[in-house]
C-alpha cells in the first residue's frame, strides 16, 4: 500500500529539484524575445506546444533511460558523476545571473532573432529543447528513474515531469506579468537562487556517484 505522506514528500522534493534545473522563470526573457511581435493567442499556442514538448521529451528519456545505460555499458553511478559535473557547470552560469551555455548558446538565440521561423520551430527549439528540457534536465530524470526502487517512486517521477510541464505552460503564459513584476533584475535574482540550489544538488550527485562507484 502506498504511504500517501511519503509519496507527497517525495513528489515535492522531486518537483523542487527539477524546477531548479529547468528554471522556467529564467526562460521568460528568451520567450518574450522570440515572441515579441506575436499575438496573445499565438503566444499561448507556443507556450502550449513548448510545455507538451518538455513533457514528452522528459518522459521519453525517463522511461528509456535504463536501456540507454545498458546500450552504452554505463553504470548509474558513472552517469551520476558525469551528470553532477554537467549540472555544476550550469549552476555556475546561473549563479552569475546568465543563461547557461550548456542549455543554449548566444548564437542559437541570435539565429531565432534573425530568421523567420514557424510557431512549431520556436516552441520546440530553442524554448523546449535545449532551453528548458536540456541536457541537465534529461540527465536528472534518467537518474531519478534509475534510483527509483519502487513502483510508487517511479510514478512520482512521471507525475513530477507532468507537473513541470504544467508549470512551464503557466509561466510562459504569464511571461509579460512576470517580467513586469520581477523585471530583469528580479529574474536574475531568481536565476541565482535556482543556481544555488542546483549547485548543492550537483555536488550531492557527484558525492553519491563516487560513493556508489567505489562502494564507500
Amino acid at each position: 500500500m502506498i504511504d500517501i505522506v511519503t509519496f507527497l514528500k517525495s513528489l515535492i522534493l522531486l518537483y523542487c529539484g527539477l524546477f531548479a534545473i529547468t528554471n522556467p522563470i529564467g526562460a521568460v526573457p528568451v520567450f518574450l524575445s522570440v515572441t515579441h511581435d506575436l499575438s496573445l493567442r499565438e503566444r499561448r499556442e507556443i507556450a502550449t506546444k513548448t510545455a507538451i514538448t518538455v513533457i514528452v521529451t522528459l518522459l521519453v528519456f525517463a522511461l528509456i533511460g535504463q536501456w540507454i545505460f545498458r546500450f552504452f555499458g554505463s553504470s548509474v553511478d558513472a552517469f551520476a558523476i558525469a551528470g553532477g559535473i554537467l549540472l555544476f557547470r550550469m549552476a555556475m552560469d546561473m549563479l552569475s545571473g546568465r543563461l547557461s551555455s550548456v542549455k543554449i548558446s548566444r548564437e542559437e538565440t541570435e539565429e531565432f532573432d534573425e530568421e523567420v521561423v514557424t510557431l512549431e520551430e520556436v516552441a520546440i527549439i530553442p524554448l523546449a529543447i535545449p532551453l528548458i528540457s536540456g541536457p541537465g534536465a534529461i540527465t536528472t530524470v534518467m537518474l531519478y528513474m534509475a534510483k527509483a526502487g519502487t513502483f510508487s517512486e517511479r510514478v512520482a517521477v512521471l507525475i513530477t515531469i507532468v507537473l513541470i510541464g504544467i508549470t512551464v505552460w503557466l509561466v510562459l503564459c504569464s511571461a509579460n506579468m512576470i517580467k513586469a513584476r520581477l523585471g530583469r533584475v528580479g529574474i536574475k535574482v531568481m536565476t541565482r537562487m535556482m543556481g544555488l540550489i542546483l549547485t548543492s544538488m550537483a555536488v550531492q550527485m557527484i558525492i553519491n556517484g563516487i560513493k556508489g562507484a567505489f562502494g564507500l
